[in-house]
């Protein structure tokens, strides 16, 4: 079998337009949330010049092997979505190798990156890391719960796993959405959004002016690039997965980038009005109405 590197060289035109519509939705929501504050917030090229410096940086400290394969195995999760998450609807070139069952494994990609930190913050040796990794992993367990449900039931729905297939049933108009087809499962699947984001008040892990350690602190120099590279495309692949599930996919990339916009914005604009909870008040929050609603959403379509 032939290797199709035109395939390839299209799947990595596709990373690099995700990384760097990454990096300036994020510039964009941190000037938006500064706005709010009646501040002017950074400048537009900040998140390349922080990325430069990052990688341009080598470490000294030795933590162990672990620690270091952390930020490896979140980037691997990251990049993982990506290979399988089709971009465009009808394009080959742009579906990089999504097939039949690739939601199932998008899933395990989203796991598998915060196991990967869990596992290098434990060998950090520093006393709070065992505080962010049970937060961390007790809030993305309480996440997966309303989720999954979605999932199962847009699966249901339209009797397929594939994200292609779940796309192109939704074509048509915007009557043929999920988000108005299935109800129930968009509002599971967006209020699950907004912890898969880790905006406030679900930025427990972090936890911002509580906790002055975390990955922006412990990590450092090149592996603090990586996990800067990985988060600017973990965020519009997991905006784009909602989009792909509930919003009718995208038909080209002037429709991609303005729905992972907003879909994003979603989750900066509950960021900013809403305190972050405790993590007793984040997982109790998972297990009222987004759990409420997959389980609605699961019997209407039995």
């Amino acid at each position: 079998m032939e290797f199709d590197f035109k395939h390839l060289g299209f799947t990595l035109l596709g990373l690099l337009i995700v990384l760097n519509w990454g990096l300036l939705m994020s510039a964009l929501m941190q000037k938006i949330g500064a706005r709010v504050a009646r501040r002017i917030g950074i400048r537009l090229y900040q998140p390349w010049i922080d990325l430069i410096k990052n990688y341009a940086i080598r470490s000294q400290i030795s933590h162990g092997i672990m620690f270091y394969l952390g930020p490896v195995f979140r980037f691997s999760g990251g990049v993982g979505i990506f290979l399988f998450m089709p971009l465009i609807v009808g394009s080959v070139m742009w579906s990089n190798y999504s097939f039949q069952g690739d939601l199932v494994l998008i899933m395990y990609f989203q796991f598998f990156g915060m196991l990967g930190m869990a596992l290098g913050a434990g060998e950090s040796g520093h006393p709070n890391s065992a505080i962010g990794i049970s937060r961390g992993l007790a809030q993305f367990t309480a996440i997966e719960a309303p989720l999954t449900l979605a999932i199962i039931s847009l699966a249901i729905q339209y009797n397929t796993l594939s994200i292609v297939d779940i796309v192109e049933a939704q074509q048509g108009g915007i009557q043929n959405w999920s988000a108005w087809t299935n109800p129930f499962a968009t509002i599971a699947g967006m209020l699950a959004a907004l912890g898969s984001m880790g905006h406030s008040p679900f930025n427990l892990v972090k936890a911002p002016n509580e906790i002055p350690i975390g990955p922006p602190t412990e990590y450092h120099g090149t592996f603090l690039g990586v996990l800067r590279t990985n988060a600017a495309i973990l965020h519009v692949m997991e905006a784009a997965l909602f989009m792909n599930l509930f919003f009718g996919g995208a038909n080209n990339w002037f429709e991609f980038i303005l729905k992972t916009f907003l879909i994003y914005f979603w989750s900066v604009f509950v960021g900013v009005v809403f305190p972050r909870f405790r993590i007793e008040q984040s997982v109790a929050w998972f297990f009222k109405i987004p759990l409420i609603a997959g389980v609605v959403a699961i019997i209407l379509f039995m």
